[in-house]
């Protein structure tokens, strides 16, 4: 089992190896993340359950290193004040936990990235439909799957799986 599922894994890496419009969708990704930054904008990252993890994994190499010390840049993960995010459970609906704080601290030039495994979490969903509203860019991460949010989405990087263990693995 533990072979079967390594296996699995080096398959979707060689997949992204030789998919070349992935690749640039990825480094198209990273350069209007930079761009962004560079123009003093910021990355919000949303996300459920492990997306949201990692939403706080990226955010977190943001701020603090990734590889080489370097200035911090401004990164937050939109999962992490559970003060925010119980408020507007309660008072509203969970679905409005990421479009409330992108209304809140979102600006055009910003960017708004979404980790979806699935593609149908519709909080992510209505956080990217403000993102349209506020001229902020939102980038999809997801599954091998087609949904309503692509068309919210500027830019829709997809893994080379379904599996959600393994969209989590690409992540990385």
């Amino acid at each position: 089992m533990i072979k079967s599922r390594l296996q699995k894994t080096l398959d979707n890496c060689n997949k992204l190896l030789k998919d070349d419009q992935l690749i640039k969708l990825i480094s198209e990704t990273a350069d209007l993340i930079t761009d962004a930054v560079k123009s003093g904008n910021k990355l919000m990252i949303c996300g459920n359950g492990g997306s949201a993890a990692d939403a706080q994994h990226i955010a977190g190499e943001f701020v603090c290193r990734f590889y080489v010390d370097r200035k911090p840049m401004p990164a937050i993960a939109l999962s992490t004040d559970t003060s925010i995010l119980t408020s507007i459970s309660n008072d509203y609906s969970y679905d409005d936990i990421f479009s409330r704080q992108v209304m809140a601290i979102g600006k055009s030039g910003d960017v708004l990235l979404g980790i979806s495994t699935s593609g149908s979490s519709v909080n992510v969903l209505k956080a990217f439909k403000v993102a349209k509203e506020l001229n902020i860019k939102a980038l999809l991460f997801t599954g091998n799957v087609e949904r309503e949010i692509a068309r919210f989405s500027d830019i829709v990087i997809k893994a080379p799986s379904n599996d959600t263990p393994r969209i989590c693995c690409f992540a990385h």
